[in-house]
């Protein structure tokens, strides 16, 4: 995904000139923003499910009361600590533990960008105004170029973060139960 920033002026404004080109885009990319919506829940309520299963196979009530309203990133740091303390008291370490992490991570920030973005405001070379940078040099407005092939690779890791995540709690299982 290219990025590009454009200094803030006076008004939050958005240089968009062609609106049938810009339009014409979104049109294409919409059932792929759709599909990281999808894709992404479905991975949210599998770390949910696995978080559960820490606290006890009984029932998922505890997990879910701990869960409730718990953002994402914090379930992701939450899941790490557990598993970082699963590690240290069994002395193992299971291959792809760490890329599993920063693929949970990285999923998490890109659905954020992919969801939170303003779409409204795409303009006709498919860049889409994400957020407002603010710091001792000024504001900048950020727009992110979501192409559909970039949109199609944010689906596909989120897909394989979550396969990811069942593989390594299949061999988390496994080292458990030996």
């Amino acid at each position: 995904m290219k990025q590009k920033r454009k200094v803030f002026v006076q008004h939050l404004y958005h240089e968009i000139e062609d609106e049938e080109k810009a339009e014409k885009y979104l049109d294409s990319s919409l059932s792929l923003i759709g599909l990281v919506v999808m894709y992404f829940n479905g991975l949210e309520k599998s770390l949910d499910s696995i978080i559960c299963e820490i606290f006890t196979d009984r029932s998922d009530s505890t997990g879910l009361i701990v869960l409730h309203k718990m953002a994402y990133a914090t379930k992701v740091d939450l899941f790490k600590r557990f598993s970082d303390d699963f590690h240290l008291g069994c002395a193992i370490k299971i291959e792809g533990y760490q890329k599993l992490i920063a693929d949970l991570r990285e999923t998490g920030r890109l659905r954020n960008l992919v969801v939170h973005a303003d779409w409204e405001n795409t303009d006709d070379d498919g860049y889409t105004y994400v957020n407002l940078k603010i710091s001792s040099n000024g504001m900048e407005q950020e727009y992110i170029q979501f192409s559909e092939d970039s949109l199609k690779e944010i689906i596909n890791l989120i897909i394989t973060t979550r396969y990811e995540l069942h593989e390594y709690w299949k061999k988390r299982t496994k080292e458990l139960y030996k």
